[in-house]
């Protein structure tokens, strides 16, 4: 057992983890819809506005086949927040040491994000062994995390930030990479539109991507 027991199934159940931005609570149930309808069950809900509790709360008890998760999680308390709301996973911009020795009584899987080689080894010595790598394209992007991979063998990372449906599949070809995150079939004006059709379709073809996963 460790603080990120389960964590696995959920980064291999899709290679893209759409990042969604939620301004009006009503549109959280039929985008989460949208998404699993499209291939994409693995949701990670950002807490950027004041209505993303509530969406993950909505999306946990109401859609069927979600893996809802929460996002820009920075603050110890909105681990528990969140997993009272129906989060099955918390995904941090970065790794504090508060936030860190927080995880572990959360009650929920956290990946908490690097950009650097130093950042990545104090995962490691905690017993980590997923991460969120971001901003992926200005932290270095794929030419990165290829060379960190042979001295950090230990971690597999998602990279997020930047990554779009073209650059995603040099992500997904490496070996230490289990799946990327991307707000590119969720954009707003789509939301905005309720285009729920578009954003279905758009999330088929980044499930489509899984022919690229090293896996």
């Amino acid at each position: 057992m460790t603080v990120q027991n389960g964590l696995e199934h959920i980064l291999r159940a899709a290679p893209v983890i759409p990042v969604v931005i939620i301004d009006n609570l009503s549109d959280a149930v039929p985008l989460a819809r949208a998404l699993v309808a499209g291939g994409l069950p693995v949701i990670e809900i950002t807490l950027r506005t004041p209505a993303g509790l509530d969406a993950i709360r909505a999306i946990a008890s109401e859609v069927e086949g979600a893996l809802v998760g929460v996002g820009t999680v920075i603050d110890p308390a909105q681990y528990g927040l969140a997993a009272k709301a129906g989060a099955k996973f918390a995904v941090s911009p970065g790794a504090t040491k508060t936030l860190l020795d927080s995880a572990a009584d959360a009650g929920i899987a956290p990946l908490p994000g690097i950009s650097t080689a130093s950042e990545a080894m104090a995962l490691i010595e905690r017993g980590y062994i997923f991460a969120k790598f971001f901003p992926a394209e200005p932290a270095g992007g794929a030419p990165y995390l290829s060379a960190i991979a042979s001295p950090l063998p230990q971690l597999q990372f998602c990279p997020t930030g930047g990554i779009t449906l073209e650059s995603a599949p040099k992500y997904l070809l490496l070996p230490n990479v289990i799946c990327v995150g991307g707000s590119w079939m969720v954009n707003r004006k789509a939301i905005a539109a309720a285009d729920w059709a578009g954003i279905t379709q758009a999330a088929a073809q980044a499930a489509g991507l899984n022919e690229y996963r090293n896996l």
